[in-house]
């Protein structure tokens, strides 16, 4: 949307908002010219810290078109915040209940009144040990190919400097630099009119993030790895090896 249709809460939140962000990050911002001037569109942006979110919104409130993110539902009752969440027209997700598909519903239906949704597919921070993304969810993939709307890759690095991927303390000094790269958007065109099966959305979604982690390379100076993380993978492989250590220990016992 027009930045003099961005509201009242928005301009509100940036009042808090920036005067810290200006103080602890320097900027480092490229790629403005791909978010679009107008209409409907989605971002989709690695995750590597509990600040980046603050980061990259401030990147996107400067270019004009203030991101609406998905998040947790739980955020949404939290006094102060949870005000600020609902003025600002965020988009509460409700996991694991019977209202699970209303965030996808309600990204779709901002979509469609022009709005941008800013997605993190990764669908938490990254806990990839190099802060690579990881394997990605299909949610941006599904109201992309429902609405043919831009995907815009974002790739951000140094919020997780100030505050690395779970840590609690901040990292201040030396003063760290914001870096994001918006990258052209994503060709999807060849998914598009095609039945949603899993496979057609898991492989949307892969091109998605090969998007999002080309963008970050860039910004890195550096190659990623050739195969994403994938948390659910590793879980499965750390199961395996416990169950193979309490065997072996097992068996010195006999």
């Amino acid at each position: 949307m027009p930045r003099r249709r961005i509201g009242f809460w928005y301009r509100l939140a940036a009042v808090i908002a920036k005067p810290p962000l200006v103080v602890l990050l320097k900027r480092d911002w490229r790629g403005m010219e791909h978010i679009p001037a107008d209409g409907g569109f989605i971002t989709a942006v690695n995750h590597n810290s509990h600040i980046d979110p603050f980061a990259y919104a401030h990147f996107q409130y400067n270019a004009g078109r203030v991101p609406r993110f998905l998040a947790k539902s739980g955020l949404f009752n939290k006094g102060f915040v949870g005000v600020m969440m609902r003025g600002t027209g965020q988009i509460p997700v409700y996991r694991e209940t019977t209202d699970a598909l209303s965030a996808f519903r309600a990204a779709i239906e901002a979509v469609e009144r022009g709005e941008c949704v800013a997605f993190y597919p990764e669908g938490t921070i990254t806990r990839d040990p190099a802060q690579w993304p990881m394997v990605g969810k299909t949610g941006a993939a599904r109201v992309a190919l429902q609405t043919k709307c831009p995907v815009v890759p974002v790739a951000q690095w140094g919020a997780n400097e100030l505050l690395p991927p779970y840590a609690r303390k901040l990292h201040v000094l030396p003063r760290k630099t914001s870096h994001v790269l918006a990258g052209p958007p994503v060709d999807l065109s060849p998914f598009y009119d095609k039945e949603m099966t899993p496979d057609l959305l898991k492989e949307a979604t892969e091109v998605i993030m090969a998007a999002v982690t080309a963008q970050l390379e860039v910004l890195r100076g550096e190659k990623a790895p050739e195969t994403a993380y994938d948390p659910r993978r590793e879980r499965i492989e750390q199961r395996r090896r416990t169950r193979a250590q309490n065997g072996h220990e097992g068996e010195k016992t006999k």
